[in-house]
């Protein structure tokens, strides 16, 4: 009778779980769908200034303290993470490939400043790694300016010469199943052309966009366009790492509601 009790209470729980897992499911999936709105409609515009960027590398006498190339000895690393767990291996993938990286830059005898973005990266790096800053609350509510506000300060830090790049660790999204890290050099601004710009960067060249006149002229533009381009791409890397946390943990919560059948 004991027995028969215990399968009873266990099978209450396991239901009990089901309950919950599969709550969480679709409350990750609503957010997953608001998150994929805001990837959707900042990728074009940030895309469309880097390929203007593209545009004016292919022009002569291109320069802005925002381009130059210096050797590295110290750069500042950004590491965006989660709030949360329960997302499987979103938080554990990321946090890995930013130990490879400040391995990396260790053997090469260069500093790394870090920053973390998300709770789990704090609690993780706190004991690890010396932390400079950690932008508490950003992923509750992601704003423009809020993301502009971090922006400007490395860029000052940058142009002063405190820095000698600026490097970004997080979760691109693909999908709602599929996300990738990726290791990004946001400063100093290069001339590859990523994934995402390809496609708009060839019809730009067919459209004979490298051959524009810019006005009111390429130094004007460049002092507007060079810190805008970086302030959206940083923005565009945090609305990326939301909705790949929002995917991971809709995945892991059906995965877990699946189990609990």
């Amino acid at each position: 009778m004991a027995d028969l009790k215990a399968i009873k209470k266990r099978i209450g729980s396991v239901q009990n779980t089901r309950q919950i897992t599969r709550a969480m499911k679709l409350v990750a999936a609503a957010k997953l769908r608001r998150a994929q709105e805001a990837i959707l409609a900042s990728r074009p515009y940030a895309y469309r200034i880097f390929s203007i960027l593209l545009g004016l590398f292919k022009q002569e006498g291109i320069s802005h303290p925002l381009l130059v190339e210096r050797p590295e000895k110290k750069v500042r690393l950004i590491v965006l993470a989660g709030d949360r767990g329960l997302c499987g291996s979103f938080n554990a993938n990321i946090f890995k490939e930013a130990q490879k990286f400040l391995k990396a830059k260790k053997q090469e005898n260069v500093e790394v400043v870090l920053d973390v973005i998300g709770k789990r990266a704090y609690d993780f790096f706190k004991k690890r790694h010396p932390i400079a800053t950690h932008h508490e609350g950003l992923l509750a509510k992601v704003t423009y300016p809020r993301v502009s506000e971090i922006a400007n300060e490395l860029l000052e830090a940058f142009k002063k010469e405190e820095l000698d790049a600026i490097y970004i660790i997080y979760n691109e999204f693909k999908s709602a199943i599929s996300q990738t890290i990726t290791t990004e050099r946001l400063i100093p601004i290069s001339d590859e052309v990523p994934e995402g710009v390809a496609g708009i960067w060839a019809a730009n060249e067919m459209d004979g966009m490298a051959n524009y006149i810019f006005e009111p002229g390429k130094e004007a533009i460049l002092e507007e366009i060079v810190p805008r381009h970086f302030r959206m791409q940083l923005f565009r890397c945090v609305l990326e790492s939301v909705a790949s946390e929002h995917g991971a943990r809709m995945s892991a919560m059906e995965n877990a509601t699946k189990n609990a059948s």
